[in-house]
C-alpha cells in the first residue's frame, strides 16, 4: 500500500494486533465486535477480560470522551489504567518511540495514544509487543467510527446498504468514518468543499476493504450527500489540532468554505424521513450544527457519546484474545 505521508515504513496493518486506522480488523470481526459491544451495554459487568491486566492511557491533548470511556472502560474490564498526561513520558525529553514501546511493551499489556501526528502511533506500534490502539490522531479516529456503527446498528439495525452522508471538513473524523464505514456496508458519502477533500489515499483504502454493500462517494454538494441519508454526520470547522497553526484571517477563510456544509434543519429535511443527526463533539452550535439539530429529538449525538464506551470494551477484548 502506498504510504500516507508521515506514516512508519516499519508499520504493516495486515499482521498486527493493533487498531490504528480500521484496516487491521476484518468485516466478520468488526460485526462481531459491534454485536459484542451490544451484549457490553446490556451488561457492563460481564466481562473481565483485563483481568490482572494494565493498560498505559497516553494523552498529548486534552480529552472527555476518550478519556472517560477509555479509563472506565479498562476498569470495567477488570483492569488497570495508566494515565500518562501531556509531559509525563520521556517523550517530551527526547527519548524515542521505539525506546518507549519497548519499555512499555514490558510493563503494560496494552497501549492507547491520543496525539497529534499519526506517525507517533505507527511508530509504536511497529515497536510494541502488546496492541496499541490509536486513541485519536490527526488523520484517523477509529474509535470514534466504532462508537458511530454501534449508534446506527441501534437506531436501524442491519447495517449494510444504510446511506451516511458525513458533511464538513475531510478530518479524521471522515477518513474513519469512510475505512470502517465501508467495511461495514454502509453506503458513505462524504460531502465536503474540495479545499478540504479527505485524503485520495483514504478513499483507496475504504474502498479496497469494503465489505458486502458498501461504498465510498465523495461530492462537493452537501444536498446532494443528505438525498435518502439515514444519518447526517459533521464535525467542528477548526479542530483542536488545527486551532494553534492558523491565524483569525485563515480560519474566517475555513469557516467561509464550510458555511455551505452547515447540518441545520434544512438538510435533515432533505434526508431521509427517520434520519438522525450525528456528531463526534465537541460541538459549537451555530458553526457546523444548529442547536435545534444537535438538542433535537432526531439528534444521536448523546447515544454515540455514551457508545464510546462499549464499542471500545468490545475493541479491547478483541485485541487481547488475538
Amino acid at each position: 500500500m502506498e504510504q500516507v505521508p508521515g506514516e512508519s515504513p516499519d508499520y504493516d496493518p495486515r499482521v498486527t494486533r493493533h487498531f490504528l486506522t480500521g484496516e487491521e480488523i476484518t468485516s466478520a470481526e468488526l460485526r462481531a465486535l459491534l454485536e459484542r459491544a451490544t451484549e457490553l451495554k446490556a451488561d457492563r459487568q460481564a466481562s473481565k477480560a483485563l483481568a490482572g491486566r494494565s493498560v498505559a492511557l497516553v494523552f498529548d491533548q486534552p480529552s472527555t470522551r476518550t478519556r472517560v470511556s477509555f479509563e472506565v472502560g479498562v476498569s470495567e474490564l477488570g483492569g488497570h489504567a495508566v494515565v500518562l498526561r501531556e509531559g509525563e513520558l520521556q517523550l517530551s525529553r527526547g527519548e524515542s518511540p521505539r525506546d518507549t514501546a519497548a519499555v512499555l511493551s514490558r510493563l503494560v499489556h496494552a497501549i492507547g495514544v491520543r496525539t497529534g501526528a499519526h506517525a507517533l502511533v505507527e511508530e509504536l506500534a511497529a515497536h510494541s509487543d502488546v496492541p496499541v490502539v490509536n486513541l485519536l490522531t490527526r488523520d484517523h479516529h477509529p474509535c470514534q467510527a466504532l462508537a458511530d456503527l454501534l449508534t446506527l446498528r441501534e437506531r436501524f439495525g442491519e447495517l449494510a446498504g444504510l446511506r451516511l452522508a458525513y458533511v464538513g471538513d475531510g478530518n479524521n473524523v471522515a477518513h474513519s468514518l469512510m475505512v470502517l464505514g465501508a467495511k461495514a456496508g454502509l453506503e458513505v458519502v462524504v460531502a465536503t468543499p474540495a479545499e478540504l477533500a479527505p485524503h485520495p489515499l483514504v478513499g483507496q483504502v475504504a474502498g479496497a476493504g469494503a465489505g458486502e454493500g458498501g461504498s465510498i462517494t465523495l461530492t462537493n454538494t452537501a444536498a446532494e450527500a443528505a438525498r435518502g441519508a439515514r444519518a447526517l454526520y459533521t464535525d467542528v470547522w477548526v479542530s483542536m489540532g488545527d486551532a494553534p497553526s492558523r491565524g483569525a484571517g485563515e480560519d474566517d477563510g475555513r469557516r467561509e468554505l464550510l458555511e455551505p456544509f452547515r447540518l441545520d434543519e434544512a438538510l435533515m429535511d432533505a434526508a431521509a424521513p427517520d434520519a438522525v443527526a450525528l456528531h463526534c463533539l465537541p460541538a459549537h452550535p451555530g458553526d457546523e450544527i444548529t442547536e435545534g439539530v444537535l438538542y433535537g429529538q432526531r439528534s444521536a449525538v448523546w447515544d454515540q457519546a455514551e457508545n464510546r464506551l462499549h464499542a471500545q470494551k468490545a475493541l479491547m477484548e478483541l485485541l487481547v484474545s488475538r
